[in-house]
């Protein structure tokens, strides 16, 4: 059965609030980003840092339409702490003096990393350390 428009987007804001319920992130915390890429949505889920107001990646998803995106954005904030491991990036921008922690959680440490560079061209950002946490 195919939604209306009206229902697509009535959909699209209910998944995304589920989404950020689960996530628990305060209201501006978290971004979606849509985007058309080879024919497929994109959607980029963005954390800002309410601290240093810094954006890293959370997760992509790719999909056929806007709703299928979101669906599986949803599956994967359900059940992403089992899946992946929990890394603690500590670094600085650069010209600032204050050195700083984020916690990604990633398949491996260059999925971290992306991360935190996501959107950032590499020399604006000095890491310091990567650290695999211990699973609990």
């Amino acid at each position: 059965m195919d939604l209306s428009p009206t229902d697509v987007h009535v959909e699209s804001a209910r998944i995304q609030r589920q989404i950020e319920d689960y996530l628990a992130l305060g209201p501006g915390n978290l971004l979606f980003e849509f985007r058309q890429l080879d024919g497929l949505t994109r959607l980029d889920l963005i954390t800002v840092n309410p601290r240093h107001h810094q954006s890293f990646l959370f997760r992509y998803e790719t999909g056929y339409d806007k709703l299928e995106v979101l669906r599986r954005m949803l599956a994967y904030v359900q059940r992403y702490r089992d899946e992946e491991s929990s890394y603690t990036i500590q670094w600085r921008t650069r010209g600032d003096r204050e050195l700083q922690t984020s916690y990604f959680r990633a398949h491996n440490v260059y999925e971290a990393l992306d991360k935190l560079y996501y959107g950032r061209d590499l020399s604006t950002i000095t890491v310091f350390s990567v650290v695999l946490n211990p699973s609990s």
